[in-house]
């Protein structure tokens, strides 16, 4: 539990307080800051962190503000770039972000009665002293690049302002700015309970909990969050349940025990590095703060099979800021009421879709993001978007990949909302990658000299159609129900088929191996950034093979082992048939015979050979297995009294 002073500590020093005279006065100001820590992101995703006493680091600030702290390869993921050979890696703090104060309220500090604090910087990750690598590099440069890039085709089709709100020249614009916000959702449960999932699934179709009121340890968790995160300077916008869970119970002991709850927590936009940022650290807190709460939270993109899974839906803009001191929308069309969007919003939504194959690999990267895409409960699964059903009438079609978002009362809140991501996905890389897809549609559009009246009808195409930018044979927008409207076969040819795991994902940045060509349009061409998405590669497919190695086929093993003969022998013949069709898929998927391999050691095989072809095709076979044992042993338990 929180019983601190909040007001008393410190939370966060922003870009203009990292001068070294700031910086020494704040900390020296709050004792109870004991150490100082440089939080590269590797490209695992993963945070760096070192405890650095704060007196070592007021004696010798210079030198750690300009060249921060030194690491090797083995400690961070950076494949194909920093291995035992060639492992210098230095962490270079960030000083354009806020750098945040976290709290371990474990550790009580008597001087001031206040939890000991550590400053986290966030930081980059430099090899051999010469270049940037990561993935805070990876969204640095590509937001540079499309910045400039966009500048620029402004400056060329000045035509384009003819369909803009509120500026009327790019003589007109200061600063050109990207913002961006993330939706963050995930589960909370007490300690070693299990979910059932029968119970949850219900709970979920019946609508139970979404935005329903919270209680017990759950509402003092996110209270106490939503409170400290507000300290921050975040911006919370509010905390609620979600579609997942059940309600918890009171026990003998007169504690709540059996939670299983799905929260969501929002907070305001920023530029795009401070909203990846601002992710990372919203996490850390989440965690502390519920773990002190007797809780456990989960970020997994599926953590319970057959109920919603969690995702962290990622929003996009652009906006301007005039030389007079306002801020206009760039996707905010001239005449509202005749247009969904500008040229500049048109191409950027059709950039995205158009190219949005290459982020697949960064949206999903890993066998639990897959669980979660699937058809069902509010998870994309068709590159397919929606406008409105007129220009009046923003969209709530929460079935689609992209959404327009947009307030007819406050033009500025025009943005997208790329439906696919999970807490798992990596916000710098996904943030970055995405701005390069919508730059190659702006560019396309703005070149064309095309009007908002033209791309909608571009937009809207239907199959078979030529489009001078979008493909012939798809579909890119729908105002219906994709997964109740459409069949499978349907939605596969109209808006195209989506990979199903991992290795089929990767496949759009080469067919086996990686190609830099495949992946120029969001590396820009650039050599680094093409090294990095090289290393990300890398790093996802390992996480792949190990996890499935390692994790997934022990996870099967237990869910052949929990399926169980429950009749008697003199049952009658329906439930016989059932658990012979039972065994005979536990057998194929996990049991070994003398003359026959299961499935999960053939896929144990293919690791070890490092065949991910081969691995691929067997990890959907076993799904499909699993999903069909699912469906035969539940008929079967059904039916014994």
């Amino acid at each position: 539990m929180i019983n601190f002073d909040l007001n008393r500590m410190l939370y966060t020093l922003t870009p203009d307080e990292h001068d070294e005279e700031a910086v020494r006065s704040r900390l020296l100001a709050h004792p109870e800051v004991k150490f100082v820590s440089f939080s590269g992101v590797d490209m695992g995703g993963h945070n760096t962190e070192e405890k650095i006493p704060v007196a070592l680091f007021l004696d010798d600030m210079e030198r750690f503000l300009s060249e921060g702290v030194q690491t090797d390869g083995s400690s961070v993921a950076l494949p194909s770039i920093a291995d035992l050979s060639n492992a210098r890696v230095d962490i270079l703090p960030d000083p354009d972000v806020n750098w945040f104060v976290e709290y371990n309220y474990d550790n009580k500090d008597y001087e001031t009665g206040l939890p000991t604090g550590t400053l986290r910087i966030p930081s980059f990750l430099r090899h051999n002293g010469v270049h940037r690598v990561g993935s805070r590099r990876f969204l640095k440069k590509s937001a540079e690049r499309f910045l400039a890039e966009l500048k620029k085709l402004l400056e060329d089709n000045p035509y384009v302002f003819e369909h803009i709100a509120a500026v009327d020249s790019v003589d007109e614009i200061e600063e050109i700015l990207l913002t961006n916000a993330t939706e963050l959702e995930f589960w909370v449960k007490t300690p070693e309970d299990r979910a059932d999932r029968q119970q949850l699934s219900i709970a979920q179709e019946l609508k139970e909990q979404y935005w329903q009121r919270v209680t017990g340890p759950v509402a003092t968790a996110l209270e106490q969050t939503l409170e400290l995160l507000d300290h921050y300077g975040f911006g919370i916008e509010m905390g609620h349940k979600e579609v997942g869970g059940v309600k918890a119970k009171m026990g003998n002991s007169g504690t709540f025990d059996h939670i299983m709850e799905q929260l969501e927590i929002d907070w305001k936009y920023a530029g795009p590095m401070q909203a990846a940022d601002n992710e990372r650290e919203v996490r850390n807190i989440i965690r502390d703060v519920f773990r002190m709460n007797n809780l456990e939270v989960t970020f997994q993109a599926k953590p319970i099979y057959g109920v919603a899974g969690s995702g962290e839906h990622t929003h996009f803009g652009i906006a301007a800021r005039l030389r007079d001191g306002r801020t206009v929308n760039l996707f905010e069309p001239a005449v509202r009421e005749e247009d969904f969007m500008s040229p500049v919003g048109y191409g950027a939504l059709m950039g995205l879709l158009r190219n949005y194959e290459l982020l697949y690999p960064i949206v999903a990267p890993e066998h639990d993001s897959f669980q979660r895409l699937k058809p069902g409960y509010e998870a994309p699964v068709c590159t397919v978007t929606s406008l409105g059903v007129d220009h009046s009438t923003p969209s709530r079609n929460r079935t689609v990949l992209v959404g327009l978002v947009r307030d007819l009362r406050n033009p500025r809140s025009t943005r997208f909302e790329l439906r696919s991501p999970n807490p798992h996905t990596n916000s710098y890389l996904i943030i970055g990658a995405g701005y390069m897809t919508m730059l190659d549609g702006i560019k396309a559009v703005l070149e064309a000299g095309r009007t908002p009246h033209e791309l909608e009808k571009s937009i809207s195409k239907k199959y078979g159609e030529e489009d001078a930018y979008l493909e012939r044979d798809r579909e890119y927008r729908s105002e219906r129900n994709i997964y109740t409207d459409y069949s499978p076969e349907e939605r596969e040819k109209l808006f195209g088929r989506a990979p199903a795991n991992v290795w089929e994902a990767f496949s759009s940045w080469g067919d086996g191996s990686f190609d830099a060509g495949k992946v120029s349009l969001i590396s820009g061409g650039d050599e680094i950034q093409t090294v990095i998405l090289q290393s990300y590669r890398e790093q996802m497919i390992l996480k792949w093979t190990m996890e499935y190695h390692d994790r997934y086929i022990g996870n099967t093993m237990d869910v052949l082992r929990d399926c169980v003969k429950l009749h008697e022998d003199e049952s009658n013949e329906y439930d016989r048939e059932n658990w012979a069709k039972c065994s005979e898929l536990k057998n194929l998927i996990g049991h070994e015979e003398k003359d026959r391999e299961s499935l999960l050691m053939q896929a144990r095989k293919a690791i070890d050979s490092e065949d991910y072809r081969e691995l691929s095709r067997l990890e959907l076979l076993i799904e499909e297995k699993l999903a069909e044992l699912r469906e035969v042993y539940a008929k079967y338990g059904r039916n014994i009294l």
